[in-house]
């Protein structure tokens, strides 16, 4: 006997089911309006018509609404309302950073500009503090109870102190940082709690089928080691289209930090064979910094090991795909290295971290070292996990060969991982004769592979013992200022950036400052601060071997880079810390981990899988709302260092002349110059500084057959480069017959 629902009900449910899917399509109509309505207003473009970071504020309403879309009809209402209202609330706080494309450290706004800078933004904030607020009000009793059952007071004063002090980074004005502090340590507390509200507010009934999706992903394998799967190959492949697509689209295939122009030359005269170009007629002409100019030749001073690899790409007329290629490398590695370490969950948990961590994700766009310097490091660490765990005499030469090369790219990161890989190797007391010989055995190949640096050195510098950067900087800004130590010489007299003359200890307190933050924001890129699971480490739970090992090659990197006198600076996060990052990552995922944990065991059912529903979150609202306007505010264009002369030359058709650039040594020339032919005399463009009017002359007299370009750079037009006047002959301008204003 069947029982058929009553009319009425059937028409009632037909009704719902209908307004359901109208609001769904409307949702996605709003969505799409709004996005639509961002690309087409000037108020979302910079004034020469890309995309700026406001843009990050629609386009995470529009995800809202989608969420909302989705959810409309379910149980999954409540929990849409609250990921929304994380995704828009972050993109408002961005708003009210100051950022942007030129060298600094970001902050927010002074408190009483906060509301000029961006009303709508200000709102939106307020009125998540108002909504958040209310509906926490009857749960923080709950909250403060869990709290301090999970942690005792000393764990508790550390972990807090970490989230506040770490929320905002030095300013010149004591008042202004505490001010900062308050704020920026507010909005971290507000996004938390609406990261909490979301997690808690999943429909019990749908738990169950969330952690079954969760297994297929992460895998319920508890064993350690194992090596290269699936998941690992597609996070790898995942890294290297994104990374490739914001090097080409956001970076523009074109470097935009000093070292990145010595790097590029570097790599080019390598792939043809030379290990130092002849010098250009009127070397003061063709001025770069960081490049040795001497009687007959002139060279990148950096240490060749990164430049060798670029070349590769150079050769194959893709360098900007190198660091990409590199990074979904890292990816595998680190895969590897965390299986050995953890077990599979973990080590799957820790990557999808890392593959949408903004510093990772960066770093892999861009022309600078660390990238393969952190790939050496997991090389070499796999190497020695896999002797650790029995394996072949044999991984000594990859791991040894690994060390030896860092040597050649960053020789003091090099020295480091020789010290902790071959403590790791030894394995602690007491000291068994294999321990000893792979010890023994992977220093010897490390120091056979690092001393091929010494010709190079011999030949480049004088004497093998030298390296060229440091006779670089010895004889243009002194002995000694760029040396490891402590002393009143150290520095090469950036104000900007090493505020105090020397190095001592309120340079090594303010350049901890400096990167702690750096990795607070840009490490993960969460809306709470990216150090918070990381010190959740400290719940009263054993740390396991590995995390201990961790830990203290976090100290390791960080302590040698307290004895250097600057931090690095804000190009790419805390970028002198770049090899941190893998473990940190892991120390993270095992804070997760271990969270959920300690929630389950004081009685809280389901709180694994609300943790990681939670990390789910702040995850999508880094890729949908820091990961754009970080790539929009701060990297296109950064430092002002364009293109634009790399498309005049083919629109204009340039051939064989000499463009003259107007504007400073960076970024106006610095972007041109990149492009000169390594042989000055050859039937190309040939980029001149022109800095001064003796020295201009002496490059007119040079190439006095050729015709002439005049270009004014971006310090000069306020905008990108422009040609004011050409081709005319270098006669004429020699001669006074054209003057140029």
């Amino acid at each position: 006997m069947t029982t058929e629902a009553p009319a009425y009900l059937e028409t009632s449910m037909s009704k719902t089911t209908r307004t359901s899917a109208l609001l769904r399509i409307a949702a996605l109509a709003l969505a799409a309006a709004l996005v639509a309505a961002a690309l087409l207003h000037p108020a979302f473009r910079h004034p020469e018509g890309h995309l700026s970071g406001r843009f990050v504020l629609p386009l995470a309403m529009a995800a809202g609404a989608l969420a909302l879309g989705f959810a409309v009809g379910t149980a999954w209402m409540r929990a849409a309302r609250w990921l929304a209202l994380a995704l828009i609330g972050q993109a408002a706080a961005l708003q009210l950073m100051r950022a942007g494309m030129m060298i600094g450290y970001q902050h927010y706004a002074p408190l009483g500009q906060l509301f000029d800078r961006d009303p709508l933004a200000m709102l939106l904030v307020g009125l998540q503090a108002l909504l958040v607020t209310t509906a926490a009000v009857a749960r923080l009793p709950a909250w403060l109870n869990t709290i301090t059952r999970a942690m005792n007071g000393w764990r508790l004063a550390v972990v807090g102190s970490v989230f506040i002090l770490t929320s905002a980074t030095l300013s010149k004005e004591i008042a202004q940082y505490a001010g900062e502090l308050a704020l920026a340590s507010a909005i971290q507390l507000l996004n938390l709690a609406t990261v909490v509200l979301a997690a808690l507010a999943i429909p019990r009934s749908s738990l169950p089928k969330l952690r079954s999706r969760m297994d297929r992903i992460l895998g319920t394998d508890e064993t350690s080691g194992g090596g290269i799967d699936r998941f690992a190959v597609i996070a790898a492949l995942w890294i290297f289209a994104a990374c490739g697509l914001l090097a080409y689209f956001v970076y523009q295939n074109h470097p935009h930090v000093p070292d990145e122009v010595v790097y590029l030359y570097h790599a080019r005269y390598f792939a043809s064979g030379m290990l130092a170009m002849p010098l250009p007629p009127v070397p003061d002409a063709f001025n770069l910094d960081l490049m040795t100019y001497e009687a007959a030749r002139w060279y990148s001073p950096v240490p060749p090991g990164w430049p060798a690899v670029l070349a590769i790409g150079v050769w194959l007329g893709v360098p900007f795909l190198v660091n990409p290629a590199l990074n979904a490398i890292a990816v595998l590695l680190g895969y590897v290295l965390l299986r050995d370490l953890y077990d599979r969950r973990l080590a799957r948990l820790a990557v999808l971290l890392l593959c949408c961590s903004p510093w990772f994700v960066f770093m892999g766009m861009n022309f600078m070292t660390h990238t393969l310097s952190l790939v050496c490091t997991l090389g070499a660490a796999v190497a020695v996990a896999r002797l650790r765990r029995g394996g072949t005499f044999a991984w000594v030469i990859p791991g040894g060969v690994a060390i030896g090369i860092m040597a050649m790219i960053r020789p003091l990161e090099g020295l480091t991982v020789a010290v902790l890989l071959g403590l790791w190797a030894l394995g602690g007391f007491p000291w068994r004769a294999r321990n000893l010989a792979v010890a023994g055995a992977l220093a010897v190949v490390s120091i056979a592979m690092g001393a091929l640096t010494l010709p190079y050195n011999a030949y480049m510098a004088g004497d093998p013992t030298v390296f060229p950067l440091m006779a670089y900087t010895d004889s243009i800004y002194g002995a000694g200022t760029n040396a490891l130590g402590f002393g009143a010489n150290r520095g090469l007299g950036w104000p900007g950036l090493d505020p105090f003359p020397g190095h001592g200890a309120i340079d090594v307190l303010v350049n901890g400052n400096l990167n702690a933050y750096s990795v607070n924001i840009e490490l993960l890129g969460w809306s709470i601060g990216s150090l918070l699971p990381l010190v959740l480490l400290l719940l009263p739970l054993p740390l396991r071997r590995a995390d201990k090992w961790l830990l203290i090659a976090v100290a390791a990197v960080v302590g040698v880079h307290s004895l250097y006198w600057f931090s690095g600076g804000p190009d790419f996060g805390a970028r002198y810390w770049y090899l941190i990052i893998v473990p940190c990552i892991a120390l993270a995922a095992r804070g997760i981990v271990m969270l959920g944990q300690r929630l389950t065991a004081l009685g809280s059912t389901d709180a694994e899988t609300r943790v990681a529903a939670g990390v789910l979150v702040l995850t999508a609202v880094t890729m949908i709302s820091f990961l754009p306007w970080r790539a929009m505010d701060k990297y296109y264009h950064y430092r002002n260092m364009r293109p634009d002369v790399r498309e005049l030359a083919a629109t204009r058709d340039f051939g064989n002349s000499i463009v003259l650039v107007r504007g400073k040594r960076h970024p106006d020339y610095a972007s041109a110059g990149i492009y000169n032919p390594l042989d000055m005399r050859s039937a190309a463009p040939v980029y001149v500084w022109d800095r001064d009017p003796a020295i201009t002359r002496r490059a007119l007299e040079a190439y006095r057959d050729r015709g002439v370009w005049i270009l004014d750079g971006p310090t000069r037009t306020g905008r990108g480069f422009r040609v004011m006047a050409g081709p005319v002959s270098a006669e004429d301008l020699l001669s006074g017959t054209v003057v140029i204003p």
